[in-house]
C-alpha cells in the first residue's frame, strides 16, 4: 500500500468540509459542518426519511491468483463536542473535582477568547490482510468508547475562572470485505462500511448532535500485494463489463500514486479522477474544494487583526494556515497565479 501517495490526498478529502474558509466559529457559513462521506446512526437516518446516510459500499477489480492479498484502512474523523464555561468564583486549585459552572459561548482570558465549538479526532482502522481467493467474507466490528475531558483556564493572577469540555460520544459499527471471482485471475472487491450506533430520540436530534454519533469524511485506502488494481474510471476494453457491473454507494475508487501504479486504490466520498495530485504549487492544505489557493490566500491576508486572532484560536490547523499564509514569501505567492494545466493541441476533426 503507497501511503505516503495517498497521504496529502486523504488529508484533503477527510478535511473538506470540516474547515472552510474563513476558518472562523463566528462565521455563519462554519455554523454547521458538512462534511462529506458522513455516516450517521441508523435511527437518525430513518427520521430523516433517507437524507443522510448509515453506510458506504465501495466495490472495484483486482487481478491476482492464490497469492493475492488486500489491505484495508478505514479513516474518518470522529467530532468532539466543545463547550466554554465560566466559574462561578474562581479557585486557586481544586483537589481533582470538576467545579461549578454555568456554560457561554465564549471567554476571553489572557487576551485570548475561547469558543464553544467542534473539534476532530482522526480515526484510522486498519483490517488484518484479506485473501480474496481464500475467504469470501471477512466482518470486522468496531467500537469507540465515550469520553470526557475538563481543561481548566486560568486568568493573569493564575486563578481558575473557566473551563474547556471535552465531549465525545460512543460510536460502533462494522466493517465486511467480500470476494467474487469474476473470472480466472480477476476478483470484484467488496468493501462496506457500517455505521450502528444507537442513538436514543432520533426524531427530536439535530443534525450537530447527530454528528456526534457520525463518522464524517468516511474514506478507504485499498493496497494489493502479489496482485493489480483495474482502473474504475478507465477499464481497459476487456475490463468493461466486469467494472460496470460494480456497485459503488456513496464512495468513488481511483488509482493512486505514480501514473501507471496499480497497487493502492483511494475510496473517496467525492468524485476524483486517477491518479489525483495537489498543486505543487500550494504550499499548504487550504481545505476548501478546489483548493483556489491565490484567492483564499488573499482573502485570509484581508481579515481584521480580531478576525485573524479568532481564526488562529479555534484550531491548530487553522492557525498553522494562517502563520504560514502570513509568512509566504512574494515568489511562492506568484505562483499560484495563472497556473494552465492539460494543454494539448486540437486535432483537425476537433477545429469547427
Amino acid at each position: 500500500m503507497n501511503l505516503g501517495a495517498v497521504e496529502k490526498i486523504a488529508k484533503a478529502v477527510l478535511y473538506e468540509g470540516y474547515m472552510l474558509y474563513p476558518y472562523r466559529p463566528s462565521s455563519v457559513k462554519n455554523q454547521q459542518r458538512w462534511n462529506f462521506g458522513v455516516l450517521c446512526p441508523p435511527a437518525y437516518c430513518e427520521a430523516q426519511n433517507g437524507g443522510e446516510s448509515w453506510s458506504m459500499l465501495t466495490e472495484c477489480l483486482v487481478e491476482g491468483d492464490s497469492a493475492t492479498q488486500i489491505e484495508v484502512r478505514v479513516r474518518f474523523l470522529q467530532l468532539v463536542a466543545r463547550s466554554v464555561g465560566q466559574l462561578t468564583e474562581p479557585v486557586k486549585d481544586l483537589p481533582g473535582e470538576v467545579p461549578e459552572f454555568k456554560p457561554v459561548e465564549k471567554l476571553e482570558l489572557n487576551g485570548r477568547v475561547y469558543h464553544a465549538w467542534q473539534e476532530a479526532i482522526e480515526r484510522d482502522l486498519v483490517l488484518p490482510l484479506y485473501s480474496p481467493s481464500v475467504q469470501a467474507h471477512a466482518h470486522e466490528p468496531f467500537f469507540l468508547d465515550s469520553d470526557k475531558q475538563f481543561e481548566h483556564l486560568r486568568n493573569a493572577s493564575e486563578e481558575i475562572t473557566g473551563v474547556l469540555v471535552r465531549e465525545r460520544k460512543p460510536i460502533s459499527g462494522v466493517i465486511e470485505l467480500m470476494a467474487e471471482r469474476v473470472e480466472d485471475g480477476l476478483f470484484k472487491i467488496s468493501v462496506l462500511v457500517r455505521n450502528t450506533t444507537p442513538l436514543q430520540g432520533a426524531t427530536a436530534c439535530t443534525r450537530d448532535e447527530a454528528l456526534l454519533s457520525s463518522m464524517a469524511s468516511t474514506h478507504a485506502v485499498l493496497g494489493v500485494q502479489n496482485g493489480k488494481f483495474v482502473s474504475q474510471t478507465a477499464p481497459d476494453d476487456r475490463f468493461l463489463a466486469a467494472a460496470a457491473s460494480c456497485k459503488n454507494i456513496g464512495a468513488w475508487p481511483v488509482l493512486v500514486g505514480e501514473e501507471g501504479q496499480h497497487d493502492t486504490v483511494l475510496a473517496s466520498p467525492i468524485i476524483l479522477y486517477d491518479y489525483p495530485q495537489i498543486a505543487p504549487e500550494s504550499a499548504g492544505d487550504l481545505f476548501d474544494g478546489t483548493e483556489i489557493d491565490e484567492i483564499l490566500s488573499l482573502r485570509i491576508m484581508t481579515l481584521t487583526d480580531d478576525e485573524k486572532r479568532e481564526m488562529s484560536q479555534s484550531d491548530d490547523r487553522a492557525r498553522e494556515m494562517l502563520e504560514r499564509t502570513e509568512s509566504m514569501p512574494m515568489e511562492q505567492f506568484m505562483k499560484l497565479h495563472g497556473v494552465l494545466r492539460s494543454l494539448r493541441p486540437l486535432k483537425r476533426e476537433e477545429i469547427q
